[in-house]
C-alpha cells in the first residue's frame, strides 16, 4: 500500500502524534518499568497533517534509495481524489439541504388550495365530492362507485368513454334513489371496459390543504388535507 493510501484510509497514530502530542498518548520508561499514559482517540489526519507527513517522508528517505517521481506524484494524486470526494459530499449535502428549504417553502404556498391525491375514499362535504380517476389507456366506459360505511352502493357515475390519463368526476351527495347523503368519508371505486374486458383504475380525491409540517426525518413537508388526513406532498398529483 502507498504512503498516500495508508494515511488517508486509517488514523496514523505514531507519526500524528509527533504533530500534535498534546492528543497522543504518552509512553514513559523508567529502569524496567513502563507505564502507558489513558489511551485517547487517535487523531484523523487533515490536509495539512499529510503534506506534513508527505515533507518528512521526503527529508528521511534512504539516499540510496529516493522516492521516484511516479510514486511522489500517485500520492498526491489519490490525495487529490479523497479531498475532492470530501468536497463533493459537503456540496451535495448544502444542495439537500437547500432543495429541502425550497420544497418546504413550496408546501406552505398550498395552504387553502385544493389537490388531487391518490386515495379510496372522498369526503362529501356541503353536498360535494370531488375527485378523479387515473384511465391507464383508451377506455370505452368509465364508472365509479361510491359506497357508504357499511359497503353498500350508494351512487354509480357513469363517465362514458374516456382516453388516457385523469377524468374528473363530481357528486352531488345525491343517493340512487334520490335522497340526499349525509356529510362524510365514502369509499370510491372505479373501474374502466377497454377490449371488452373491465379492470379496477386508480382513483384520486380531492381536499383542500389545511397545514403544512415537516415529517419525522425533518425533510419531507407533509399535508395535512381535509377529508385526506395526512399526505406527503410528493403524493399530490394535481394543485387546483
Amino acid at each position: 500500500m502507498s504512503f498516500a493510501s495508508a494515511m488517508l484510509q486509517r488514523p496514523i497514530t505514531a507519526l500524528a502524534s509527533a504533530l500534535t502530542p498534546a492528543t497522543a498518548g504518552a509512553v514513559r520508561t523508567a529502569g524496567a518499568r513502563t507505564t502507558a499514559a489513558p489511551a485517547t482517540a487517535a487523531p484523523t489526519l487533515n490536509e495539512n497533517d499529510f503534506l506534513t507527513l508527505l515533507v518528512s517522508q521526503l527529508k528521511n528517505q534512504d539516499p540510496t534509495k529516493p522516492m521516484s517521481s511516479t510514486q511522489f506524484v500517485a500520492q498526491l494524486a489519490q490525495f487529490s481524489t479523497v479531498s475532492g470526494i470530501q468536497q463533493m459530499q459537503t456540496s451535495i449535502a448544502s444542495l439537500a439541504s437547500s432543495l429541502s428549504g425550497n420544497q418546504s417553502l413550496q408546501a406552505a404556498s398550498l395552504v387553502g388550495h385544493a389537490v388531487l391525491a391518490p386515495s379510496a375514499s372522498a369526503a362529501l362535504t356541503g353536498g360535494s365530492m370531488q375527485g378523479a380517476v387515473n384511465v391507464p389507456s383508451g377506455a370505452s366506459d368509465v364508472r365509479v362507485a361510491i359506497l357508504d360505511a357499511n359497503g353498500t352502493l350508494v351512487r354509480s357515475i357513469d363517465l362514458g368513454a374516456q382516453s388516457a390519463g385523469l377524468v374528473r368526476f363530481q357528486w352531488n351527495g345525491k343517493a340512487a334513489n334520490g335522497s340526499t347523503m349525509p356529510d362524510g368519508n365514502y369509499a370510491i371505486r372505479a373501474q374502466a371496459v377497454s377490449g371488452g374486458q373491465a379492470q379496477g383504475i386508480a382513483t384520486l380525491a380531492q381536499g383542500q390543504v389545511q397545514s403544512v409540517m415537516l415529517g419525522n426525518n425533518g425533510t419531507t413537508p407533509i399535508l395535512e388535507v381535509q377529508g385526506l388526513g395526512s399526505i406527503p406532498l410528493s403524493s399530490v398529483r394535481q394543485i387546483l
